[in-house]
């Protein structure tokens, strides 16, 4: 039974090193420390479908309780959307409701990345009916909507429900979308296929009341790629498949990774999972979170704190002792990936012989006419599923062979590129200023414009590389990550005039050599200047590298003005 503040027996009782005044339910600490947490109390976030359905949806936006317009609505995947017209001068320091649209972000969770053409065909119709055709592939496999209107919220969920999609718990205090191979149960190279386990934690955990109330957002992978394809080290909780040399095939467990302004790198367990021990495995960690995790500061309140608190052989303890009540089994760490690329894209054979076909969006800006136009292509070309990444990309599934070349034309045709350059390859965009109300800058035409002014600029360039922009400090964009990962914020011009620019992070990388961007002291650039800066570092990297090393490894060692 789950510890609430109703339940507190239901809580194991543990000695923590940083319980006093930290609002940890395991501590016996009920009395909430701060508006957030108050307002989770008063009425669990699930319940606010009802009021949506019966009441907002009916009497429109006015009509909203403010604590279920800027708290409770996002667990069902709502948030007001930034009022146009507001420069990023003023992000911190007008009030919400002076922020606020009478508009709202709306976020379609697709566990796992898998969609059937029906799905997707049911996507862009929303888009361009009640979204002015809004969609945004993000790099956590979902869709997101703009532009929605309360009063068609409750047509919207009967849409998506009737296609087996749904908006539950896509943001909030909440279990976020599982991310999940996007070629799972059909790639060639494939140690397991974590589907499964996807499944029964969709249906144990999501939606599910126990789990509805956690301390932050709770963010999950699963993935038995040798690719490392769904950014495991940036989770709260991570799968990542591998082979036991006495067990077989299972997976390897991740704990306590996340970005924003206090970015931490996951960290192994030590334990080998089997398939079918993997929901256990999740519903203990996330219990752990409910149970233990910091409730009295927002910025303290995800599960890495914890973690960095506790290290990992006491969490593991924890977990086997207090929530599993049996000991987990010792197993190896991943191999290092054979390749760069981690995002699919192009012709793949499958292990059934047919296809796989990954295409590249720009900065996941598409269109709901665009993906209804991707369902038939992939209707007509495959056998009716389509997969997204945590690239901000899409794969078609199922392709016989003497159906690629078609296929292919048919993406292209549609500015859906199979072999992308390096620039629009690797480069992802957040939402920005243009709708988010915690951005300062413009990120989806940057991130565009900045791929075209590269392609021209620098044709020869062949190189993986990542260049990751965010709005803000938030890192929905991982720049930490990135080769090149670009902060917005407002940097004075050589006119001396605030503008809208960047800080600059090089050198972040993900895989098993995970680690966070270089910053120069002082290298800002603004909007402006940033193709010609990014071209320049570039070069520099081009003439100075060494044979087969990475960008990542140049920029650690490279010297500063080689960096500027």
């Amino acid at each position: 039974m789950a510890a609430t503040p109703q339940n507190p027996a239901a809580a194991p009782r543990r000695k923590v090193s940083r319980h006093r005044g930290e609002g940890q339910w395991a501590a016996g600490h009920f009395t909430p420390l701060n508006g957030n947490e108050q307002f989770k109390k008063d009425d669990d976030g699930l319940n606010v479908r009802t009021r949506i359905e019966t009441i907002y949806s009916k009497r429109g936006f006015d009509s909203i309780d403010p604590n279920d317009l800027r708290g409770r609505m996002r667990w069902w995947g709502l948030y007001t959307q930034r009022k146009p017209g507001i420069d990023g001068g003023k992000t911190a320091i007008l009030e919400p409701e002076e922020l606020d649209d009478k508009y709202f972000m709306l976020r379609v969770r697709i566990d796992g990345g898998r969609l059937t053409t029906d799905q997707l065909r049911v996507i862009g119709e929303i888009s361009q009916e009640f979204a002015r055709g809004t969609a945004d592939l993000t790099d956590r496999q979902n869709v997101q909507y703009h532009w929605i209107r309360i009063e068609d919220v409750p047509e919207i969920w009967n849409r998506l429900e009737a296609v087996g999609l749904s908006t539950t718990e896509a943001c909030g205090d909440t279990p976020r979308v599982i991310l999940g191979s996007p070629v799972a149960g059909i790639a060639e190279d494939e140690i397991i296929d974590g589907t499964p386990a996807i499944e029964v934690i969709q249906r144990r955990i999501i939606g599910n009341k126990d789990f509805s109330n956690l301390p932050r957002k709770f963010k999950s992978a699963i993935s038995g790629s040798p690719l490392l394809d769904v950014a495991h080290e940036i989770n709260d909780i991570a799968f990542v498949g591998v082979e036991h040399p006495e067990h077989g095939p299972g997976f390897d467990v991740w704990v306590g990774g996340g970005l924003s302004t206090n970015p931490k790198i996951g960290q192994r367990l030590g334990a080998w999972v089997p398939l079918d021990e993997v929901p256990d495995v999740y519903e203990g960690v996330i219990s752990i979170f409910r149970d233990h995790g910091y409730r009295r500061l927002r910025t303290r309140a995800r599960l890495k704190f914890l973690l960095a608190d506790w290290g990992v052989e006491k969490f593991r303890q924890v977990l086997e002792d207090d929530y599993l009540k049996r000991k987990l089994t010792d197993g190896p760490a991943p191999a290092q990936p054979v390749e760069r690329w981690r995002d699919h894209v192009g012709v793949h054979r499958q292990k059934d012989g047919r296809f796989y076909v990954g295409f590249a969006p720009r900065v996941g800006r598409v269109d709901g006419t665009l993906l209804t136009k991707i369902a038939d292509l992939a209707e007509a070309h495959g056998s009716g599923r389509l997969s997204t990444t945590v690239e901000q990309k899409m794969i078609v599934l199922d392709v016989e062979e003497a159906q690629v070349a078609s296929l292919v034309e048919g993406l292209e045709a549609l500015d859906l590129t199979v072999k992308p350059s390096p620039f629009r390859r690797g480069t992802m965009a957040c939402t920005g200023i243009e709708y988010c109300k915690l951005a300062i800058v413009e990120t989806k035409a940057r991130g565009a414009s900045l791929i075209d002014e590269l392609e021209r600029r620098i044709p020869e360039f062949d190189e993986p590389i990542t260049i990751n922009v965010n709005g803000c400090p938030n890192a929905c964009a991982r720049i930490q990550v990135a080769d090149i990962g670009l902060k917005g914020q407002l940097v004075l011009n050589d006119a001396g005039e605030q503008v809208e620019g960047f800080q600059v992070h090089l050198g972040g990388a993900l895989g098993l050599e995970a680690g966070f961007g270089r910053k120069v002291r002082g290298l800002k650039v603004t909007s402006e200047e940033l193709p010609d800066y990014v071209e320049r570092v570039l070069k520099n990297f081009q003439a100075e590298r060494e044979d087969g090393e990475r960008f990542a490894t140049w920029a650690a060692r490279a010297s500063e003005e080689a960096l500027s």
